[in-house]
């Protein structure tokens, strides 16, 4: 079984007539399905898909990684263009009033930038489970992902608002999608927040395959510690990845290592990338 993705929207663009948006929107061509993971920030997923001629009208589900605004923010165009209902799989917490802050500075919502109403009047029906979905035989969501190792960790700038107090984020929303594929699984993520091994490791589990293909997505490794950075590295060089296509939240520094270390393997995965695993 092929698996073709295309990435719709990254923070950089692979050729022109591409818009590059700090965010991630990834398609999944699989199983004779069609799944998009997040919708980029804003217009840059919808307006590339258009550039690229990819038909939108094929999505037959939609994954929201988290609920933050460069992973959702886009989601009103795409719907737009699907002019017809679908199925969009997301954490209960999507709509947490989402911050983030850095040190000496105000903090600034982060959050979906639209109420669920409005996706909903524009045709978005909302599953919202902590648990994975399957969504064909081989295709799945990972639902909360445990937290295992013992050097990943939520990044300590992101707050949720509750009752007026902001308060550290556990990002229990984040998700990411699996496809068991002929050749292993091909993990593709929207951020990782709460860590690209805990991810894979929990897409080990509960699809009963252990081994790990592709990792393709955000890493959120661009400003990790050089121990997180090294165990990381470790990690996917045990699990004998042979594809890595990293996105978005990595890092250029993070990502230039990472191609030092895995050659061949590495892909820089940015807006207009298309690749069949």
């Amino acid at each position: 079984m092929p698996v073709h993705i295309t990435t719709l929207s990254e923070n950089t663009a692979s050729r022109t007539k591409l818009l590059a948006e700090w965010g991630l929107s990834i398609m999944v061509e699989a199983d004779r399905h069609t799944v998009l993971l997040d919708t980029g920030a804003s217009v840059s997923a919808a307006v590339n898909a258009l550039a690229l001629g990819v038909d939108l009208s094929r999505i037959e589900a939609i994954a929201l990684s988290h609920g933050h605004f460069d992973h959702t923010g886009g989601l009103l165009h795409i719907l737009r263009l699907m002019r017809r209902p679908v199925e969009v799989i997301a954490h209960p917490e999507l709509w947490a009033a989402k911050y983030g802050r850095l040190p000496g500075e105000p903090e600034q919502y982060a959050g979906v930038p639209f109420p669920r109403e409005a996706a909903e009047s524009a045709g978005a029906r909302f599953k919202l489970t902590r648990e994975p979905v399957w969504i064909t035989e081989n295709i799945v969501t990972s639902g909360e992902v445990p937290m295992v190792t013992d050097y990943e960790a939520v990044d300590p700038i992101l707050y949720v608002k509750k009752d007026a107090a902001l308060l550290p984020d556990p990002m229990e929303d984040d998700l990411a999608l699996f496809v068991k594929s002929e050749k292993g699984l091909v993990v593709v993520l929207g951020c990782a927040h709460r860590g690209i091994i805990n991810t894979i490791e929990h897409a080990r589990t509960i699809t009963g395959v252990d081994t790990v293909y592709a990792v393709i997505g955000g890493t959120h490794l661009h400003r990790v510690s050089a121990h997180r950075l090294e165990s990381t590295i470790a990690a996917l060089s045990k699990l004998g990845v042979k594809r890595l296509g990293v996105s978005h939240c990595t890092g250029l520094e993070k990502a230039a290592i990472l191609a030092h270390h895995f050659g061949e393997a590495f892909f820089f995965n940015n807006a207009g990338t298309s690749i069949t695993l």
